[in-house]
């Protein structure tokens, strides 16, 4: 598959997950057209190098499950209403690849046939290997599990290579690096010293995914212009997060 020193994709099929809140940019809500539309133009380049791409986008540009279960929602209901934001993101971005000539589907773990296909592995597959972009839409379509969690099963179900998660800094930190210049970026980790540190990469049921199926994890800034075509080219962006021992 080649690797970074080539300049050939390390990885046939990737999926990155995407907050909600990366496709706000200075916004305090909603969607930026600017972003999203830089977003799509750089996984239309990592698409065109032959990479096949699955995405996951979170809801918390539009609504958070949680918050509103902490001021007395039900809980299961909160989170469902969070999942139909991470539809409204998943058809904005489908929008997005569209105007940058790419092929894109949306699947959705609930049923909205007016809007998006029902998520089912084996067609998700096979939208990939015809190389259009598949986005996962509705989490897991289970109350209780983060859109990081649907990420994680989502890599594992499609055989993904790497899961590759966008944040607005450029790798893991000891602590936060916006109050805390002197906070220590990891260039790699291992699954149980995330657990084990508490880092803030994912939640912990995303990280035992990957720790269980062995499906390494690179945590890079999207906001960094071409950050994502050195990661899928393998070359050390970001932080990996993978078995064996740290560096």
């Amino acid at each position: 598959m080649g690797d970074g020193e080539s300049g050939q994709p390390r990885y046939k099929r990737v999926l990155l997950k995407l907050s909600g809140e990366a496709l706000m940019g200075d916004r305090s809500f909603g969607v930026d057209p600017a972003v999203i539309q830089r977003i799509a133009a750089e996984v239309e380049e990592i698409a065109a190098a032959g990479v096949e791409v699955g995405l996951v986008i979170g809801g918390g540009n539009i609504f958070r499950g949680v918050s509103l279960a902490a001021s007395g929602m039900h809980r299961a209901t909160a989170d469902k209403m969070g999942m139909m934001a991470t539809v409204m993101n998943a058809l904005s971005m489908q929008d997005a690849l569209e105007q940058q000539r790419l092929k894109a589907r949306v699947m959705s773990a609930l049923q909205m046939h007016e809007v998006c296909e029902d998520y089912i592995r084996r067609r998700a597959i096979r939208h990939l290997e015809k190389g259009r972009v598949v986005i996962f839409a509705a989490g897991t379509g289970n109350p209780f599990f983060t859109t990081d969690s649907a990420a994680s099963l989502r890599a594992i179900e499609i055989d993904a290579d790497i899961v590759i998660k966008a944040t607005k800094v450029d790798g893991v930190y000891s602590d936060d690096p916006v109050s805390n210049p002197a906070a220590e970026r990891y260039a790699h980790l291992t699954y149980d010293d995330v657990l084990a540190r508490r880092l803030n990469v994912m939640d912990a049921t995303a990280i035992v995914l990957c720790r269980d199926h062995n499906l390494p994890l690179r945590v890079f800034n999207i906001n960094k212009p071409g950050a994502l075509m050195r990661v899928v080219q393998g070359e050390d962006e970001g932080t990996l997060v993978e078995r064996g021992e740290a560096a």
